[in-house]
């Protein structure tokens, strides 16, 4: 019963993952990302998560933050990883192969530095995670396209209103000699339309209006006063913002293996979640897991007792949308004799 209320918690986390993955793939970013090279026709194995999918291939992302482009052909196999050695894998197809999904991909070079799958795993709680995921994540964009849409035709309404203002500027210049109030009022047309713009490309820039870190006891997932005194001013200030996420980060320290660090360190972040849902309302939509980093990021060196201490933690963040807090004033006064 426990495990399953665990599972279901994840999900729920999982499909908070709209901003970040969204502002993983734009165009700033994938520049300083560093691109793994396949040998062309080397056999290579990899592991990762799907960061872009379409219809032919996808991104797969690995611990370090490179990232590949995997190539699928009708000759791929797809089949689940699985933890019972007495029964056969089960068999899945290329629409099960989605964004937010950790993979296992056995391949060649295909001489471009990308590697063309021959077989992929995947274990059935990452499949569930994913299809959440995409559940969640689609839809979201298409409401964050829509906004957009409507801005790109507010900036287009801007511009034909400038057009008319600049045509009324020159009519009254010539009845009154206004010269210097034709050029007012072109230039706060100019200003709407630069506001307009501003708001367009700040959709996906974050501020990042506060920082906590949530420190935890070696193997343990339980919030101390401490922490939950820090997680109350999270949401205290949260809730004075507009247009805000909090962005959950989870890591672990050396103590013990990789794959109970990172399963500990889910946890962690399950605890916080729970807290500011439970005890202060915070809807889920507006927390975002970006990824468990386990191990990695270490604050401190993990070679000493007190440096362990402090890489056993959860940061969470405040970020702030600019483009959605942006004030829009298209203010334009046009005045004429007759």
């Amino acid at each position: 019963m426990k495990k399953s209320i665990f599972k279901g918690l994840v999900v729920l986390l999982s499909l908070t993952l709209t901003n970040a993955a969204l502002a993983q793939n734009s165009s700033s970013s994938a520049s300083q990302t560093p691109k793994t090279q396949i040998t062309s026709g080397a056999k290579t194995k990899v592991k990762g998560l799907i960061i872009k999918r379409d219809a032919s291939s996808f991104v797969l992302r690995d611990q370090t933050g490179s990232e590949l482009t995997v190539q699928l052909d009708n000759s791929t196999k797809m089949e689940e990883k699985k933890s019972n050695p007495f029964r056969s894998a089960k068999r899945h197809s290329a629409p099960d192969v989605l964004r937010g999904l950790n993979v296992e991909v056995e391949g060649h070079g295909d001489g471009s530095g990308g590697l063309v799958a021959e077989k992929i795993k995947f274990s059935d709680d990452s499949l569930m995670v994913a299809k959440a995921l995409d559940s969640q994540v689609v839809p979201m964009e298409n409401r964050l396209g829509t906004a957009e849409t409507r801005l790109t035709r507010s900036e287009e309404n801007a511009q034909r209103l400038a057009g008319q203002v600049d045509e009324l500027g020159q009519v009254a210049n010539l009845a009154k000699g206004g010269a210097k109030q034709a050029q007012d009022t072109a230039d706060a047309a100019v200003d709407g339309v630069n506001k307009t713009n501003d708001r367009i490309t700040g959709l996906d820039d974050y501020e990042e209006r506060k920082i906590s870190t949530i420190n935890f006891r070696v193997g343990s997932a339980v919030l101390s006063p401490e922490a939950k005194s820090n997680l109350d001013e999270i949401a205290t200030q949260a809730k004075s913002e507009k247009a805000f996420v909090i962005e959950v980060r989870r890591f672990a320290s050396a103590d013990g293996s990789e794959s109970l660090n990172r399963n500990l360190s889910q946890h962690r972040a399950a605890a916080v979640v729970q807290y500011l849902g439970e005890k202060h309302d915070i809807p889920l939509r507006r927390i975002v897991l970006p990824f468990g980093y386990g191990e990695m990021m270490p604050v401190a060196d993990n070679s000493t007792r007190d440096g362990r201490k402090q890489n056993r933690r959860v940061e969470v963040r405040i970020l702030v949308s600019r483009g959605l807090t942006a004030p829009v004033n298209v203010n334009r006064t046009v005045s004429s004799t007759r």
